[in-house]
């Protein structure tokens, strides 16, 4: 049964849920999306009549959870010390109940390096990389990449610090850039073809999304900014390749420990074949944002998306 298809009674849900703060803005260099997701979420839940408790976690945020009595936590901080498993941490510490992934998944996706790693070790299938240093051999590092690459802080979301590359000269300089953001840089090989986003909700797969930047990748402009980016939903694929797609989601979403809900983001070479690039374990939730896009192709809409998120807490 498809979440589509199972009952769902929004009052009940919303009576059950009780007193929920809304996490949101931080000290991340993605506190301004943070701001416009967490009110997203503030307001779709009040919409509800949910009683929520908006906090932003840029000061004093141990105090404000203490201040409160908490059935329950919506967590909508993207990047550093909301997405990495900090904020996931204090919240079990203080036993408040939350939604989306626990502290290791959380963590291990916020770096991408060790999601690489680990995938590689379960053999699922991801584009070539390497971790860069100040020392690397840049010829070397390239030439192993196969002539072009994307280098990316191995922490950041939203293709902060990323650059797409093609000379050695240009791989240090975007290495020189990225480590601004990070001191553990990530390089990869750089795959020509299509992208595709699979949001993950309560253990499913909702429809995938495909992305067509009119840019070099799906950069913050893109992401964010840019009205003409654009966003193939039903993605194109034929029906086998779709479910391949999507049952390689799920396998890379469970095999890093991630619940609750999150985005699996996935290129397809010329001939087809994917490879898995990271798991975003708070994705944005914005008037741009994939999740609810997705959402609204399997017939839900944001509202009820976010109540369905919030519900976690009543589970946990």
């Amino acid at each position: 049964m498809t979440l589509k298809q199972t009952a769902f009674d929004a009052k009940a849900v919303a009576q059950k849920i009780g007193r929920i703060a809304v996490l949101f803005g931080g000290n991340s260099a993605e506190r301004e999306i943070s701001l416009q997701s967490g009110a997203a979420a503030i307001e779709a839940l009040q919409s509800f009549g949910v009683d929520v408790v908006a906090i932003d976690t840029q000061e004093n945020a141990v105090a404000q959870l203490q201040q409160q009595e908490l059935s329950g936590a919506f967590i909508a901080l993207h990047g550093v010390g909301g997405e990495d498993g900090k904020i996931q941490g204090l919240l079990e510490f203080l036993n408040i109940p939350y939604t989306g992934s626990g502290v290791l998944a959380s963590s291990l996706c916020m770096d991408k390096l060790r999601t690489k790693q680990l995938w590689s070790g379960v053999n699922l299938p991801s584009a070539q990389y390497l971790a860069l240093e100040k020392s690397t051999d840049w010829v070397q590092a390239l030439a192993y990449l196969g002539g072009e690459a994307m280098v990316k802080p191995a922490h950041e979301g939203s293709s902060i610090g990323m650059s797409r590359v093609n000379t050695p000269q240009a791989l240090k300089k975007a290495y020189e850039e990225a480590a601004q953001y990070d001191t553990s840089v990530l390089a990869e090989q750089f795959i020509v073809g299509a992208e595709y986003t699979v949001a993950i909700l309560n253990g499913e797969a909702l429809p995938p999304i495909r992305l067509q930047p009119n840019s070099d990748f799906y950069d913050f402009n893109a992401k964010y900014l840019a009205d003409d980016t654009q966003y193939l939903c039903p993605c194109g694929l034929a029906q086998a390749k779709e479910t391949e797609l999507k049952q390689l989601a799920k396998a890379a979403f469970t095999a890093v420990g991630a619940e609750g809900w999150g985005r699996v983001d996935i290129m397809a070479n010329a001939a087809g074949e994917f490879y898995l690039l990271e798991v975003n374990t708070v994705p944005g939730l914005t008037g741009h944002s994939l999740v609810p896009m997705a959402a609204q192709a399997a017939d839900i809409d944001f509202e009820t998306l976010i109540l369905r998120i919030a519900a976690q807490v009543t589970a946990n």
